[in-house]
């Protein structure tokens, strides 16, 4: 089967899927900006476009429209079966696009969260051409029950769900720190990162040896920086801005608890790569993360403001942590789920 990925060729999610994909299909990728050096390393040079274009994560991308020719024109010439476009409001409607202007390949729509969950909802316009684009699709992914719903919602038939999930199953953690914790979401605000030093600021009210190291970084890491030592708490809340895999590990293998309050969100990789590593998640109450989370068995839902009830979890956490390894190592690796996807569709339909 010859598929072409498309996409944001900068974004460690894209890389993800190419790998999965490329022992499984003849891979050829497309691109929105430039190629990853490690995605231009995995295809070979003949089977690569990169447009270059700015892309704009808020929003705001019309202007990748005046790329369509030139997408078209090297779609044509792959003539592949299938276009596997991420990320809907943006590369799906130049997919639906193309295949209006005669490209034969069959699409896949990949949602990746917010262009279903948000962008459909600021503008008229916007929930159109993602309806258009779910229409025209033979099969979409969705990495939520909840986000799969809102998805045939708009228009779409087939519709597969698995969550974005790990590589491998981490090894099985050392003794956690049993007043440790974790978030690294990004520090904008739809991860709502004020809300997570609230929270560990009633936390650490109750527990005084409880410390917060915060990875990542965003536009409101200065604020976020003065949030913490206006509370007092800034010798036990530690910034470490963005972390490269292993020292990441490192955190989710030591803490015990793991911090993730976004406003909006599917399924998130870091919540799971987090259950993975045997941590127990404290998350927003969204429809997504009540599919990961069962307030008070394998976790807590931060339902209003303060934080939940942690002492029922305390006293089972080494149990919760090792059932939320085994959740994840039955549910949510991602290989599987890539065969999943490939398997039924996987049959040439050139002539």
């Amino acid at each position: 089967m010859r598929l072409v990925l498309w996409g944001d060729g900068e974004s460690p999610h894209l890389l993800k899927w190419a790998r999965a994909l490329a022992p499984r299909v003849e891979l050829h990728v497309a691109s929105s900006r430039a190629l990853a050096p490690a995605l231009a390393a995995l295809v070979p040079p003949g089977r690569t476009l990169a447009l270059g274009h700015a892309t704009k994560f808020a929003g705001g991308n019309a202007a990748l429209l005046r790329a369509l020719p030139r997408l078209v024109r090297w779609l044509r010439a792959v003539d592949a079966d299938w276009i596997n476009a991420h990320y809907l409001s943006s590369h799906g409607t130049l997919a639906w696009l193309a295949r209006r202007l005669g490209v034969r390949a069959r699409l896949a729509a990949s949602a990746w969260g917010s262009d279903i969950l948000v962008a459909p909802e600021r503008s008229a316009a916007l929930r159109w051409v993602t309806g258009r684009v779910l229409r025209d699709a033979a099969l979409a992914t969705s990495d939520s029950a909840h986000m799969a719903e809102r998805m045939r919602v708009l228009g779409a038939g087939e519709v597969m769900t698995f969550p974005f999930g790990l590589d491998a199953l981490p090894p099985p953690p050392p003794p956690k720190a049993p007043r440790l914790f974790f978030a690294n979401r990004g520090l904008e605000p739809i991860y709502d990162p004020e809300r997570v030093l609230a929270l560990f600021a009633d936390v650490a009210r109750s527990w005084p040896d409880a410390e917060l190291v915060v990875a990542n970084d965003g536009s409101l890491r200065a604020a976020l920086e003065r949030q913490a030592a206006g509370s007092g708490l800034g010798a036990r809340i530690r910034f470490t801005g963005r972390l490269d895999a292993a020292t990441q590990a490192g955190f989710y293998a030591r803490a015990r608890w793991y911090l993730s309050l976004p406003r909006s969100d599917s399924v998130s990789v870091s919540v799971l790569e987090a259950m993975g590593h045997g941590c127990i998640p404290i998350l927003s109450d969204l429809p997504a993360n009540r599919e990961l989370v069962r307030d008070g068995i394998n976790g807590a839902i931060a339902v209003a403001q303060g934080a939940p009830a942690l002492a029922d979890l305390v006293a089972r956490a080494d149990a919760i942590g090792a059932a939320n390894r085994a959740w994840v190592a039955q549910h949510a690796l991602f290989e599987p789920c890539v065969d999943a996807f490939v398997a039924p569709h996987a049959a040439p339909s050139r002539p």
